[in-house]
């Protein structure tokens, strides 16, 4: 879509472009490393956008270039001075040269592709990527039951959902031995105050984009610099905040039934007393003087 209209919903729909660039600072502790053991690393953005992640990665000593298909996103790159190109992702790919590139990524790009398309790219990445290079691949979040059932079309030029088990699954096919997802934006809140999940937390608290970033080979000594990173969790999934909600719900449900006992205590309470004064009573009507005093009662009847 040349015609502005991406650029503009893209505007409207992701986000200004601080915020997404202070989203991206996530992913700073993997690539970080990079420059330690790559010279003059390089990072080549694939469906580059407005350019968040190509001023990232400059900021943070790297060299950038980015690829998009979409003539107004690049008009925005270029107000910055990013090193961009109008090009296809998979032919900017096939024509990079062998361990050449340090980081590759793509932004929500995967989503508007075919799976043969992206099995193609993921492949191609373990060719140009150097040793111990990463591939970041970030898409919307299907296990977040609103992201993929109403989110998801927001955007016309999507076309199906990645769950997250089948993008970290491609990677691991195609060669990657690390990899890690990881589930973003999700709201913190909902981790440190489980009591509170909601049902709606339930249905779209889920962390609505995820990623997946795949680590090619490199020596266990290179490895140890990542190490960190790979081996924190991130996010919130759906088991959590359903496991969260039950437990929610559960614990209502013992508040619930402790009232209802201390009732019932109560209502045994109650019987017990009126069984008493029943007992009592009937002890009265079959007492001698109850008997004796028949006629008295009658009498005092019939002067009613």
């Amino acid at each position: 879509m040349n015609d502005n209209f991406y650029k503009s919903f893209e505007d409207l729909h992701r986000g200004s472009r601080d915020s997404i660039g202070k989203r991206l600072e996530i992913y700073l502790p993997f690539i970080t490393p990079l420059k330690e053991i790559h010279e003059d690393p390089l990072s080549v953005d694939l469906g580059c956008g407005r350019g968040e992640w190509l001023e990232l990665v400059t900021n943070h000593g790297f060299k950038a270039k980015g690829i998009d298909l979409d003539e107004n996103m690049l008009a925005e790159c270029k107000k910055h001075s990013f090193d961009v190109e109008c090009a296809d992702a998979i032919t900017t790919l096939n024509n990079l040269p062998d361990n050449s590139v340090s980081v590759l990524s793509a932004f929500h790009l995967i989503e508007h592709i075919s799976f043969s398309q992206l099995k193609e790219l993921v492949l191609a990445s373990t060719r140009v990527l150097k040793d111990g290079g990463l591939l970041i691949l970030e898409t919307p979040n299907p296990e977040n039951i609103i992201v993929s059932t109403v989110d998801f079309y927001i955007d016309p030029t999507h076309s199906r959902p990645i769950p997250p088990m089948l993008l970290e699954f491609l990677v691991m096919f195609c060669g990657f031995e690390t990899y890690k997802i990881l589930r973003l934006h999700g709201s913190q809140s909902l981790i440190e105050t489980p009591s509170k999940v909601t049902l709606i937390d339930v249905l779209g608290g889920v962390s609505p984009n995820y990623a997946v970033i795949a680590q090619k080979k490199s020596s266990a000594v290179l490895q140890e610099l990542f190490k960190e990173p790979f081996s924190k969790e991130y996010g919130t999934t759906l088991n959590l905040l359903a496991q969260n909600y039950d437990t929610k719900q559960d614990a209502k449900l013992q508040e619930h039934n402790a009232k209802l006992q201390e009732h019932n205590a109560k209502l045994q309470e109650h019987n017990a007393k009126l069984q008493e004064l029943n007992a009592k009573f009937e002890a009265l009507l079959n007492s001698k003087s109850w008997r004796y005093t028949a006629w008295l009662r009658k009498l005092f009847q019939l002067f009613r």
